[in-house]
């Protein structure tokens, strides 16, 4: 199972947006070799896996998706749906001064839209090759490049607190992340999260025909791993059915007010790894999960 906001398979022939050594690039190599499996990861191994991942892919990440999540938009998910109009974390002229934390902001397309709206948000990513393209692209808000199960900030710090397809689908314990959330909300705030939707884990990630068969027991919380000749990690995912998800919310201390399942548009005929005009029109890819810190 691969994650929809990662890059593509196929390699890009454009250059990489940001130029660095040589050495950035070896030192981080991974075996062409590396094989996918599904087997236990647990909360180092996965931090460690991903942070190496995204260091390595956001190059390549940015150059193919960039201009489907713009500079500035806030998109929540590959169908595309927009904050603009969705208003999950609120009517968008409420959004003025509050501070809002993102989670596993890549580039921060998400804080640089909030910052528009007169909001003070703070982009938080485990990579800091991902935050390198949020300072290439601009903005005048705080770049924190830190684990979102160890928050580098006080008790009740935000208003709001968002993630659009960060950090929860990679870690191996995500009740540690929210309660962190939690803990930095103050009474009253909410968070927002992306997901994929748990049905995909049923299903091949193709986006075509051979996408829409079962394959798969849904019900096998084994996380999907990509590993090296020596058996390290250099990805993970972890899978949640929807109601483990539920159950992760209520017991780290969030009142679940919304769950939201994106229908795929008209207007959007893009693929974006297993995600597809034909998959997403008969079948969920993302579950938004509205959540709130009374």
């Amino acid at each position: 199972m691969a994650d929809p906001w990662r890059v593509g398979r196929k390699s890009t022939t454009r250059e990489p947006i940001i130029q660095e050594p040589e050495a950035h690039e070896t030192d981080n190599a991974v075996d062409s070799t590396s094989e996918a499996t599904r087997r236990d990861a647990g909360v180092a191994e996965s931090a460690r896996a991903n942070r190496g991942w995204w260091d390595r892919n956001a190059d390549e990440y940015q150059v193919e998706h960039g201009t489907f999540l713009g500079d500035d938009r806030f998109v929540w998910c590959p169908e595309g749906l927009d904050e603009v109009e969705a208003e999950l974390l609120g009517p968008s002229e409420e959004l003025k001064d509050k501070a809002i934390l993102e989670i596993g902001a890549g580039a921060a397309q998400c804080a640089r839209w909030l910052a528009a709206q007169g909001a003070r948000p703070v982009a938080l990513d485990l990579s800091h090759r991902q935050l390198q393209h949020a300072l290439r692209i601009g903005g005048s808000f705080p770049l924190v490049c830190a684990d979102a199960g160890a928050l580098p900030f006080a008790d009740g710090s935000f208003d709001l607190a968002c993630s659009a397809y960060g950090a929860l689908p990679f870690v191996a314990d995500p009740r540690l992340v929210l309660r962190e959330v939690r803990r930095v909300l103050r009474p009253g705030g909410r968070f927002v999260f992306s997901v994929t939707h748990p049905i995909r884990w049923a299903f091949p990630d193709e986006p075509g025909p051979e996408g829409l068969s079962v394959s798969a027991t849904y019900f096998d919380r084994t996380p999907y791993v990509e590993q090296d000749e020596e058996g390290h990690a250099v990805y993970v995912e972890h899978h949640r059915t929807l109601g483990d998800r539920v159950r992760d919310i209520a017991a780290s201390g969030f009142r679940l007010v919304d769950l939201v399942e994106p229908e795929w548009p008209a207007w959007n005929t893009s693929e974006w790894g297993g995600w597809s005009p034909l998959r997403g029109s008969l079948i969920p890819g993302t579950a938004i999960f509205v959540c709130a810190r009374d």
